[in-house]
């Protein structure tokens, strides 16, 4: 199993969806489309190969012996990987998030040499994620307006990226500012 600091990753598989369930099942995720899932629902997803499959990937994060997290790495055939992170409401506002960002950016890079960048998406009001993907390399490159439907309501969200040059060298290039003239 990877490790890094003091966090452990587990690669999980079909045979592991028990395990899955009860994790996300046992906490409430704010910041996600849907905050509280059913088991059915769990069990759905990963009918559909939205867990494991060819282009996806899962992995709990481990914190001496405890599972604390789960990621999930999608789209990894594109030229731009996506992916999933929860933490549990006792880890979070740790810095196990800005860790866990640290090793999926080390992983998705090392592992998929044809990966240019990696994005991340987020509601505009979770800003402890916002301030891990800035101390980790991400720049935002995207505002969307009533974007994210969560329940009733839609909500602004934020779009992030990491390109593969900017954490190869350990910078950040930002992106070009300004917009054009409105014509009349």
């Amino acid at each position: 199993m990877p490790q890094t600091d003091h966090l452990t990753y587990r690669r999980l598989g079909p045979d592991d969806l028990p395990v899955l369930i009860a994790f996300m099942t046992t906490e409430t995720w704010p910041f996600h489309g849907i905050p509280n899932l059913s088991p059915e629902q769990v069990q759905g997803q990963a009918e559909r190969g939205t867990y494991w499959g060819e282009d996806v990937e899962s992995w709990l994060i481990e914190e001496a012996g405890l599972t604390v997290g789960f990621v999930r790495l999608f789209d990894l055939s594109d030229s731009g990987a996506l992916f999933d992170l929860r933490l549990r409401a006792a880890a979070r506002g740790r810095g196990l998030g800005t860790a866990a960002l640290r090793w999926l950016s080390g992983d998705l890079f090392g592992a998929y040499p044809h990966l240019n960048r990696i994005e991340a998406h987020t509601l505009v009001g979770n800003l402890a994620m916002r301030r891990a993907l800035l101390r980790t390399g991400f720049v935002q490159e995207a505002y969307h307006r009533q974007s994210w439907r969560q329940g009733e309501q839609l909500l602004d969200s934020v779009g992030y990226a990491l390109l593969r040059s900017d954490w190869a060298s350990g910078t950040v290039t930002p992106i070009p500012s300004g917009e054009p003239e409105r014509g009349v």
